[in-house]
């Protein structure tokens, strides 16, 4: 996928969830930009993530980041690479151990979410595309450096791990 197939994607992806039809125009202006796919491109860039479910879909595997403190799927940075299918399995990969996922579909879910100042940098947008992965809950998960901990939790109790909307909303689109 370059950017030219993003763009058409994001002009075919439709949502019944009024926020996403929002972030779909702040998309493709941000797609205009030459250097959108870079963490550097301020004030916001392209990010990937994953919403790793288990065969039947009453599981995800999220993350608690550690930098964020909170659980959210696993997802990260684009550094220019226009395959945001790519980055977004490479990032669960990473952040999960799992090396076996199967692609759902195309986009699964949009957002645009505020990163935190830190001391190197200030606060920023991620513009996250996400792609919806299964994944055998049976294999192992690794808890990368980025996280505190990976845990596979029933789509039933996700609220008592998190509040975030875009999360919850993607719990949604399951039923």
């Amino acid at each position: 996928m370059d950017r030219k197939a993003l763009i058409r994607l994001l002009e075919n992806y439709s949502s019944p969830f009024q926020e996403e039809q929002h972030f779909k125009s702040q998309f493709l202006e941000l797609l205009k930009a030459a250097n959108a796919f870079q963490r550097t491109h301020l004030p916001g860039h392209i990010t990937g993530s994953a919403w790793v479910v288990n065969s039947d879909a009453t599981k995800t595997l999220l993350v608690h980041h550690a930098k964020l403190n909170k659980w959210v799927q696993p997802g990260g940075h684009a550094d220019g690479d226009e395959n945001v299918v790519a980055v977004a399995q490479r990032e669960a990969e990473e952040e999960t151990g799992l090396m076996n996922f199967k692609l759902e579909e195309s986009i699964f879910d949009l957002d645009i979410h505020t990163i935190p100042a830190r001391k190197d940098f200030p606060e920023h947008q991620h513009y996250d595309i996400r792609f919806l992965l299964r994944a055998d809950e049976k294999e192992r998960v690794v808890v990368s450096e980025e996280s505190h901990d990976v845990k596979w939790i029933r789509i039933d109790q996700l609220r008592n791990y998190t509040t975030e909307r875009s999360v919850l909303r993607m719990s949604e689109k399951l039923n």
